[in-house]
């Protein structure tokens, strides 16, 4: 067993490494595939943006259908408030649909986004209906929720704070 005595001599670099044919054809295939890796990264980058787009557009058209809907419940709570007060008997029943009205808005309110102040007393309101029922059923009350409500329907921010005042207005320790 002969061995290579070490020298410390330094060899140039240029015969460190020869490059051989295989050794080409590796520069090429690993060009190829950062230049795939590349275009892959481009396409995928295009990709997220239209996934976001679609995203945000489909976020707003179920907003957009949650306003109609509260909308749509605020509507029939008037129609219900009126048949409340025009009715001649079953007040009971008028009132649970009143009620179920009211929760139905109350549940809409909570799914809008930036709508904090107004699910605060929509849903102020709602508690009020539930454990004040005899309370929330006096004529000139029932009047001014209607009236209330009429407002908010109208775009009128003066509608919150009449709603607002309506609940502010009842004895908490009584029925």
């Amino acid at each position: 067993m002969s061995q290579k005595p070490k020298t410390n001599k330094r060899e140039d670099p240029r015969n460190l490494v020869e490059y051989t044919t295989r050794d080409y054809g590796q520069e090429y295939l690993m060009h190829r595939k950062m230049w795939r890796a590349i275009v892959m990264s481009i396409v995928t980058g295009i990709a997220l943006i239209v996934f976001i787009a679609l995203y945000v557009n489909e976020a707003q058209r179920v907003q957009q259908t949650y306003r109609e809907q509260y909308r749509k419940a605020l509507e029939q709570t008037v129609a219900d408030i009126e048949g409340y007060q025009n009715a001649e008997g079953d007040y009971e029943f008028r009132y649970r649909l009143i009620l179920s009205d009211v929760a139905t808005a109350n549940s809409f309110a909570f799914l809008l986004k930036d709508f904090t102040e107004e699910q605060k007393i929509t849903n102020a309101w709602y508690s009020a209906c539930v454990r004040y029922p005899q309370q929330m059923q006096e004529p000139e009350r029932m009047e001014d929720t209607r009236q209330a409500v009429v407002d908010i329907l109208d775009n009128l921010d003066k509608g919150y704070e009449e709603l607002d005042t309506v609940i502010d207005g009842l004895n908490l320790k009584g029925y």
